[in-house]
Order: C-alpha cells, then structure tokens, then sequence
C-alpha cells in the first residue's frame, strides 16, 4: 500500500454523505460484520486530506495533462473495493455515457492501494476501443450502466488484465470497454479512481459523484472556451440507489 493512505480518518455523521444525495458508502449486498461488503467510498477527498491531496498531485495528474492537457479539471474520485469473499464486479462498459461531456478528452486514473493479482479481480480492457463507438448502456428503456455482451462477446481473445503492485497506476480513455470480475483471492483489491477532463470541456448531464473538488483546474489556465467534437450519444440516468453497481444489478428496475 502507497505510503499515508493507511492512515484512519475520523469519520461523523456529516461526513456519511457526499454533496451527492446518496449515501457515502456503497455496500455490496449481503453485507454484514460476518463479512464485510463495502464495494465503494464516494468523493473520499471530501473527508481525507491524503485522498485531497493525492488527487491534486499524484503523478497521474501530470500523465494526464500530457495526453490531454495542458489544462486539466477534476471530476470525481471514489475508492472501490473488492473485498474477499464478496460478489463485487463490473460487467463491460464505458464511462463517458455517464459523463458525457462537450468532448472526449476524458480520463480515469486508477491508483492501485492494494496488489492487483489476476485472482483478485483486476480490470480487464480491449485496448485500442477507445476510437471506435460509444455504445448504448440502455436496454429495453433503463439505463443498465453495461453494453450488450454480444458487443464484447467476439472480442474476448484480445481483453487484457491490468495487474500491478501497490501504488502503480493504470489510465483508461473514458471511452475504452472495460470490466473486472469478482475477487477470488484473499487478499484485498482496493483502487483508488479519479476521473480528469480537458479544461475546455463542459458536463452534459448531472454529475452523479459531485465533490468539492469537482471542476477545480489543477493543471495549466483557463482558456475561456469550449470545444465541442460531434457524436450522438442517450443521457444516462443519474442511479436512484447508491451507485451504478445497483444499476448494473437491475436496481434502477421499476
């Protein structure tokens, strides 16, 4: 684990919701003292200066602004957890449909707290789907937060999984397909995930982990613009329980 990220923070009642209407933590359902099943912290900068400040500084603030930049603004950031034993994963998606923006120039960093094994659920990617299309996330009117398995079905022999120790990183297109599987280890996988955008970009629809930090520029100057690359794409839903782990469920159902 990264140096200072083991360090407790002192939680109280008001820090138990974000700016979001949802509830901070994201557990896994099933979850009990038995066996723990938090899946996700949301917006933990807002209670942790180690997060805070990892967020504005970390090396992967400088990647990005090399591939997208110079200007960069933050859009959100969330720890995801896959604790042993729990049924958390992600079926196949891209994040732009759930934040579209003005252009694509969109990135999510992903921090590695704990070793990322091929037991334990890493990302798995199909490099190089960043350039092709946006795929719809809504099936037979609700928004499931996934794409059609056919879509990646006949692609299955080029998916990559993205391992590595505590502390490295791995950067995604917020257009690349990509998914995770339940952790079968015992160890745990914990990630913590930011999402950066192109200063001359602005949000399409709500943001759904808003933060203090949201929109802040933490590299390069404002330019006063916005760029504007066409596509067609639906608005996603905003997820009426605790995240888009309950959309893909089939929680927003009914």
């Amino acid at each position: 684990m990264p140096a200072g990220l083991k360090k407790d923070v002192p939680m109280t009642a008001a820090m138990a919701k974000p700016l979001m209407v949802c509830p901070r933590f994201d557990l896994q359902p099933g979850h009990s003292a038995e066996t723990p099943g938090l899946r996700r912290v949301q917006s933990p900068e807002e209670v942790s200066q180690v997060f805070a400040q990892t967020r504005r500084n970390a090396k992967t603030v400088e990647y990005c602004a090399e591939l997208i930049g110079p200007g960069i603004r933050l859009h959100h950031g969330k720890v995801n957890s896959k604790l042993p034993g729990t049924a958390t994963q992600m079926k196949w998606h891209q994040d732009f449909p759930f934040e579209p923006m003005t252009n694509d120039d969109m990135i999510t960093c992903l921090l590695f707290i704990d070793d990322v094994t091929l037991e334990n659920g890493p990302h798995e990617v199909l490099p190089g789907k960043h350039k092709g299309s946006t795929h719809s996330h809504w099936h037979d009117g609700v928004f499931t937060g996934a794409v059609d398995d056919a879509i990646t079905d006949a692609q299955r022999d080029k998916i990559v999984k993205c391992t590595g120790g505590g502390g490295a990183a791995c950067l995604i297109h917020a257009n690349l397909l990509h998914a995770s599987a339940r952790n079968l280890s015992d160890q745990s996988r914990r990630l913590y995930i930011t999402a950066c955008y192109a200063e001359d970009a602005i949000e399409l629809s709500p943001n759904h982990l808003p933060c203090t930090l949201t929109h802040v520029l933490v590299r390069g100057e404002a330019s006063g613009r916005v760029r504007c690359t066409p596509y067609k794409m639906e608005l996603p839903a905003v997820p009426k329980a605790t995240s888009f782990f309950a959309q893909q469920e089939g929680g927003d159902i009914g």
